[in-house]
């Protein structure tokens, strides 16, 4: 599945896309949202000119080891290669070519994708992640859900 497949250009330059890749199956469309950075995904960010292919940590960890060039590990090659694939044919087919960002958990190219994302977890406010770990944003932002409480609670006085 090719991320241009399922969004137009023009749309993509109002609201980024974002796809997730894992072991359970195709990728699928998920909330720009910090909670959906997880250890064991990859995402892919399609910001128009930019295109952001983010590894989680364990799968950052497992490609560092090598694990895709065993030959018993054949689907985490191919889950590795699919995302990069699909960022692949989105350059070929738009212009001006999007900058291609390749990004690790915890590392500095990270930020493309953090600065993308609603921070509804944040170091001020960790309640909701029911236990799993779920990357944190240091900003003094608000998430979407707050600021459309706070629009709710105006409108109504």
């Amino acid at each position: 599945m090719i991320l241009g497949e399922t969004t137009s250009n023009s749309l993509v330059m109002i609201q980024p896309a974002l796809l997730s890749y894992s072991f359970n199956g195709r990728p699928e469309p998920v909330l720009l949202d910090n909670v959906s950075m997880k250890k064991d995904v990859i995402l892919l960010l399609d910001t128009f000119f930019r295109v952001v292919v983010w590894h989680g940590e364990k799968i950052a960890t497992w490609r560092e080891q090598k694990y895709q060039d065993q030959p018993e590990h054949e689907q985490f090659r191919n889950l590795l290669r699919a995302p990069t694939d699909d960022a692949l044919s989105i350059m070929e087919s738009r212009f001006p070519v999007p900058r291609y960002i390749v990004a690790d958990q915890h590392k500095s190219a990270a930020r493309f994708l953090l600065a993308k994302l609603n921070p509804s977890v944040t170091h001020n406010n960790e309640q909701g992640n029911g236990g799993v770990s779920i990357e944190k944003i240091f900003t003094d932002d608000v998430s979407l859900k707050v600021f459309m409480d706070h629009l709710v609670k105006l409108a109504v006085e």
